[in-house]
């Protein structure tokens, strides 16, 4: 260390004080009057002329002025000690002793370290560079903690879309492409189709005091993966065995198949189909008939009172004709150029030309966009927004608009709220407990049975928070989902909206009685507010 601040020294003779000045050196600073006071004070210096100790302290020569009378011992080489708010760092000052005082050595250093608890992370070389070359008044950093390494979870890189969530494309006229969409994601036979990075652990630090400061624990995971698909020796690659096509279902299973390609309509030729994949009918479904796949349907004619089931999309290009029998579900995107009579139930969005005497849900928007599109004698829920050019009819069909978060659903967003709270206070109360104990049976003593079934419990106690915990804030987040999606909820109408739909918006209602053009309806302040639309 080179850098040297500026300090003086007692000497005592004949029982008077002097002041003997080393200015700063290498760019050092200067000793503050109040730094040299308090040493002066701390050592039964007093009654000396404070003006002459600064005029001393300023000049840029060493120099030694009188202090006052003084009566008490030679007194030995002062130590500070300042750690740092995060505990993670110990400087220390030295002051010079009296002219006649001892020096600290590497043991009388230490010492005075552990008194004040300091015991993990002690430097002994900086402690030695200060014996062989004494600095006073400048700080040195003889301790540090080893600061924690935060681990990385495992993570997975897809070479494919994860998300095919593409709606149709809209043309000119505004009418929808039904007929190019191009969602499937085509795999070919030895494509890379995802690779795992391992998680890396981290590391746990400890402070100058020698606690432990924790990390988090890394989430490590495997591939996860379905048939057709081949994984490297070490567990993080995996190829497709065949051309097809891939998805990532909702656990994260990667699946990969082939199509089922039917050629004709569905009916006493066919049976029912239940398959594995992808399925592309070229004809129509006809009443009575069903058909199931764990990955996209895509139906080129007409669906008529069939049972439609799909683990990813529904596309009826032609539309639906449900005869009041009609259910279609899926847990993708449903996309259709008409919807009649017939219940649809989607797990993304529901995009359509026109919805007529139907029961109509979509976790997400519901888009009636086609240049003729209405809504009419139906009722139509989304988790998002229903859009529309026509709602409701002169003929004053019964037709219902649902959009946002159900009241339930917001009850139990609130009541899982007030437990996580309860949950974390209850975890806050009893680590201390436990922490108590633990430095007990640290320092050597050992516990009663009384007091050691009392521990057991508690812990036992913790483990079941813990659990409950990370229970409802899972909970509470798939929720959080559907609060924030809700809170953006609206019944957009880019035409007309006629007397008697019956609008509700999460747990507000309220009844058209009039006719409106180019609005839309949300909630504000309590309340389902109009406003004008600019199509």
């Amino acid at each position: 260390m080179s850098i040297s601040n500026g300090y003086i020294q007692i000497f005592i003779k004949d029982q008077k004080a002097w002041s003997k000045y080393f200015p700063p050196s290498d760019g050092g600073r200067s000793m503050a009057l109040s730094e040299a006071s308090s040493y002066l004070s701390d050592h039964g210096v007093r009654n000396f002329d404070p003006e002459a100790l600064e005029k001393q302290l300023m000049a840029p020569t060493a120099s030694v002025i009188p202090l006052s009378d003084y009566y008490g011992p030679e007194f030995g080489e002062l130590m500070t000690i300042k750690v740092s708010l995060d505990r993670m760092k110990v400087t220390v000052r030295f002051f010079p002793p009296s002219s006649g005082g001892d020096l600290l050595g590497p043991k009388e250093i230490i010492e005075e370290l552990t008194n004040k608890g300091i015991v993990y992370g002690i430097d002994q070389d900086a402690i030695i560079s200060f014996i062989s070359d004494r600095h006073y008044n400048t700080e040195y950093i003889l301790a540090k903690g080893d600061p924690p390494v935060t681990g990385r979870d495992a993570r997975i890189i897809y070479n494919f879309n994860t998300n095919p969530s593409l709606r149709p494309k809209r043309l000119e006229d505004g009418s929808v492409d039904y007929k190019n969409l191009n969602t499937i994601c085509s795999v070919k036979k030895g494509d890379l189709l995802a690779k795992l990075i391992p998680s890396e652990p981290g590391k746990a630090g400890k402070d100058v005091f020698g606690s432990t400061i924790p990390v988090r624990e890394v989430k490590s995971f495997g591939l996860r993966y379905g048939k057709n698909i081949s994984i490297n020796d070490d567990g993080t690659e995996i190829y497709s065995d065949i051309d097809g096509h891939v998805v990532l279902d909702r656990d994260g299973t990667v699946i990969v198949s082939d199509e089922l390609v039917v050629r004709s309509d569905v009916d006493n030729s066919t049976g029912n189909i239940d398959y594995d994949g992808n399925v592309q009918i070229t004809g129509a479904v006809r009443s009575g008939f069903s058909v199931r796949a764990t990955g996209d349907i895509v139906i080129d004619g007409v669906v008529e009172g069939a049972f439609i089931d799909a683990g990813g999309q529904i596309i009826a290009r032609r539309g639906v004709h449900g005869m009041n029998k009609g259910l279609l579900q899926c847990k993708g995107n449903f996309m259709a150029s008409y919807i009649e009579n017939a219940r649809i139930f989607s797990g993304g969005y529901v995009e359509t030309g026109s919805i007529l005497y139907s029961d109509v849900s979509a976790s997400s928007d519901v888009m009636v966009m086609n240049h003729k599109g209405f809504i009419a004698g139906s009722t139509v829920r989304a988790g998002g927004k229903v859009e529309s050019m026509t709602i409701g009819s002169e003929m004053g069909a019964a037709t219902r608009v649902e959009v946002g978060i159900n009241p339930e659903k917001k009850r139990q967003y609130g009541l899982l709220q007030k437990q996580i709270l309860d949950e974390t206070k209850q975890l806050d109360k009893v680590k201390p407990i436990v922490d108590s104990y633990e430095q007990f049976i640290k320092s050597g003593k050992s516990l009663d049975d009384k007091n050691r079934k009392y521990l057991s419990d508690i812990i036992a106690r913790i483990e079941q928070l813990r659990n409950d915990l990370k229970e409802h804030r899972e909970q509470f987040n798939a929720l959080h989902q559907d609060l924030l999606m809700s809170q953006q909820s609206k019944v957009v109408v880019h035409k007309e909206i006629f007397p008697g739909v019956t609008i509700t918006i999460s747990d507000l209602s309220f009844t058209t009685t009039d006719k409106y053009s180019c609005v839309q309806f949300e909630q504000k302040n309590g309340e389902i507010k109009r406003n004008p639309v600019i199509s």
